[in-house]
């Protein structure tokens, strides 16, 4: 018996992916690359982007057929869409091949509910409302063996007014930081080089206290910088991400971090979302310009090579010429690295939903052209730094785009594109970049 998982939106999403992967080995299946041929098929879906609800719609109509002249074959769904009524009340109505729903909440319930939708022939429906403290010791099948996502935290607490997430993932709780620690060296010890640490903001890591029984560092505990420090100390262990990473909570211990420890990579992604004051506080953000660029140069002056990343949104309601331009300004001063740039799309369920002054959407794509254009410009004059010089690159793989050359990323996570031979998949190589461009890098081997 066979299985597929298809994972939509983010990291996290990815690393919950891999639980429900390590759960199915366990009960003796085996994976199916073709998701229209496995006899399992999970759909793990986000609710952050419109466009993910319409991929994931798309991908779900594929599998009626096949599930139409497969027998005894057991379509589920779950991730955060699964955490919203109108969902489900969608996937009953339209969607009858489904046969389980399940939530973000009760990942760790997965087996049992299984069990009950193979061996007794029945549809279910199980999405818990409230979260619960994280589970520990949950099987997985890690995607790469020498580098992997750590979840340290769940939820959010932030309510930006545009995002669905806190009513999804519910609210912030943290592991306990021995957890974490002791997963961290068994995946090193097993050949992992490269460790990202995952969470809505790691930047309050052990701060909640809303779920009775997570972990919260009051009282000379473990926070976010103090966990990083203890990771870095870890044997074996040589680079160390994390995301995603909240302005109004980074901290200059935090910042301190990327001038002192030797595994953490000189590279943060530090989304801003709008350049406008007035925006920032319709979106809930908690910060303003000001103290943004305050952090910038914080950052910059304790690591001066640090690459750094955001996310942009375009045409939030309310939204004029001036508040777009005051982004301009703000991404020309910053000078990203690189940035996820997106158009506003009305999530149901949010504050920002019932906003008056929605912006129509020929402004919103003629915005969104205008900062794309001004940020790749900037992005190529970064890139052209690394040219001609010899950067350490973890090697991934043969590329997407061409198999014949193989592709990894610099510790500015940088994508780079060479010619070598297989055996160094897994390890970090010396390349020689011969060719910088806007969006990824080619070398040579040293």
């Amino acid at each position: 018996m066979t299985y597929n998982v298809v994972t939509f939106g983010c990291q996290m999403n990815e690393r919950d992916s891999e639980t429900l992967a390590g759960m199915l080995e366990e009960l003796g299946y085996e994976y199916e690359e073709n998701f229209k041929k496995a006899d399992v098929c999970i759909l793990n879906t986000c609710s952050v982007r419109e466009n993910a609800d319409k991929h994931f719609f798309g991908v779900l109509g594929q599998l009626k057929n096949p599930h139409e002249n497969h027998p005894g074959r057991i379509v589920a769904v779950c991730g955060c869409m699964m955490q919203q009524q109108h969902i489900i009340d969608t996937l009953k109505a339209k969607y009858p091949w489904v046969d389980l729903v399940f939530g973000t909440h009760n990942i760790a319930e997965f087996p049992r509910l299984f069990k009950n939708v193979r061996d007794e022939h029945q549809k279910l429906v199980d999405v818990w409302e409230d979260a619960a403290p994280i589970a520990e010791g949950l099987p997985q099948k890690r995607t790469y063996p020498f580098k992997s996502y750590v979840s340290i935290m769940q939820g959010c607490n932030n309510f930006c007014t545009y995002c669905i997430v806190p009513y999804t993932r519910g609210r912030e709780r943290s592991r306990n930081p021995e957890d974490i620690i002791s997963e961290i060296k068994c995946l090193v010890a097993n050949g992992c080089k490269e460790i990202t640490l995952l969470g809505q903001n790691v930047n309050s890591y052990g701060k909640a206290k809303s779920v009775e029984g997570t972990y919260n560092a009051d009282e000379g505990g473990v926070d976010f910088a103090a966990l990083l420090r203890k990771i870095d100390k870890i044997e074996g262990l040589e680079r160390l991400r994390f995301m995603t990473s909240h302005p109004k909570d980074i901290s200059d211990d935090l910042i301190a971090c990327f001038g002192e420890l030797k595994t953490l990579c000189k590279q943060i992604h530090l989304p801003v979302q709008s350049g406008s004051d007035e925006i920032l506080k319709k979106m809930n953000r908690h910060y303003d310009r000001a103290w943004y660029f305050d952090k910038i140069d914080k950052l910059r002056a304790s690591c001066p090579d640090i690459a750094i990343s955001t996310d942009i949104i375009v045409g939030f309601p309310g939204e004029t010429e001036e508040d777009f331009e005051g982004t301009l300004d703000l991404v020309r001063r910053v000078r990203y690295d690189s940035a996820f740039t997106f158009i506003y799309s009305i999530r149901k369920g949010t504050p920002a939903e019932k906003m008056e002054d929605q912006v129509p959407e020929d402004v919103k794509h003629e915005r969104f052209n205008r900062l794309v254009d001004t940020i790749h410009e900037i992005q190529e004059e970064k890139s052209k730094q690394y040219q001609d010089k010899v950067l350490k690159v973890l090697v991934e793989g043969p590329s997407k785009t061409n198999k014949d050359v193989l592709t990894g990323r610099t510790e500015s996570n940088m994508t780079v594109d060479f010619v070598g031979p297989e055996n160094l998949i897994g390890t970090i190589a010396d390349i020689k970049i011969i060719k910088a461009q806007t969006f990824s890098l080619y070398g040579e081997l040293v």
